[in-house]
């Protein structure tokens, strides 16, 4: 018989809690990327402690010694063996995610935030594509809503469209903006792509579906716990994961200004990204993944491919 997650110290939690998830086999990548970073999470939230709380022996401050009632005891093992048992992906439990130290809320309706496009806004790596006219952006694919309040927050001069096509995911998106005091700076918009979203736009950023039909298939069911729109590049019929990102990059500089740039994050994906479109010109920006994940695009560069429409 499994033994649960037990102690009575919080240090001793984490790790009953790390070794538990660890025996269950699950996921991870939802904002944690192992065991013990995951169990640290679960068990200080759940004890409604600081997510940045000190854990180390001996540092004044730490809580790795303070005593846990029998009762909060049980309810970190409740939380640890729903995690366990549904598969689901730790913030769907918490209902809170962060990025770039900011806290975002979330639940299944929209995707778990992990862009490293975020990245790119705080350490300012874009910005020498951006000048004093830039006024207008575009979160495409917003989700829950995450990049637009951190671009938002990034550029306080710009004002910035969140659009997505899940009026699921635009309520959680509202959620957030709200939270985050921005109601007169982001507009949220439901838009299939650029539909309905005719710009100018100074920059896009976008973090689009793109996971192909192969490693569609191959997810660990924490993945699969998300809405599949948000994932499958495949939803109108192709098998590379380049279907949205095609009529995209087609769409995309009628849409922009003279000297708009597109920031766009394909993941895994550069394979069949650079498979499917060999002769574009691109910039890879460098991330903590490296420097295959996301990349930027001038209006000019994406001329040729609206001739071509």
């Amino acid at each position: 018989m499994t033994a649960k997650v037990h102690g009575d110290t919080v240090g001793a939690l984490v790790a009953s809690g790390a070794a538990r998830l660890t025996q269950a086999g699950v996921a991870f990548g939802h904002g944690t990327a192992n065991a013990q970073d995951e169990a640290v999470w679960l068990v200080l939230w759940r004890l409604g402690l600081p997510l940045d709380s000190v854990l180390d022996e001996g540092v004044e401050g730490s809580v790795v010694n303070r005593p846990v009632t029998p009762v909060h005891q049980a309810l970190v093992a409740t939380l640890f063996e729903e995690r366990i048992a549904t598969r689901k992906p730790a913030a769907y439990l918490t209902r809170e995610a962060w990025l770039q130290g900011v806290p975002f809320y979330v639940d299944e309706r929209a995707i778990v935030p992990r862009s490293f496009i975020a990245e790119l806004l705080a350490d300012g790596s874009i910005d020498d594509w951006l000048s004093d006219q830039t006024r207008h952006v575009l979160d495409l694919c917003t989700g829950n809503g995450s990049l637009a309040v951190l671009a938002a927050m990034a550029y306080p001069d710009v004002q910035v469209t969140g659009a997505d096509l899940s009026p699921d995911a635009l309520a959680v998106a509202r959620i957030n903006v709200d939270r985050h005091g921005l109601q007169e700076r982001i507009t949220l918009v439901e838009s299939d792509g650029l539909a309905a979203l005719p710009g100018p736009w100074d920059l896009i950023l976008c973090n689009p579906p793109y996971v192909n039909a192969t490693s569609m298939a191959q997810l660990p069911p924490e993945y699969r716990a998300e809405p599949e729109l948000a994932l499958s590049g495949n939803i109108r019929g192709g098998s590379d994961g380049m279907d949205f990102i095609r009529q995209l990059l087609a769409d995309a500089s009628a849409r922009m200004s003279e000297d708009a740039v597109l920031v766009l994050e394909i993941g895994n994906e550069r394979e069949h990204f650079e498979a499917a479109f060999p002769d574009l010109p691109v910039f890879w920006l460098e991330t903590s993944a490296g420097s295959d994940q996301v990349l930027l695009l001038t209006r000019q560069a994406l001329l040729p491919l609206a001739s071509a429409k």
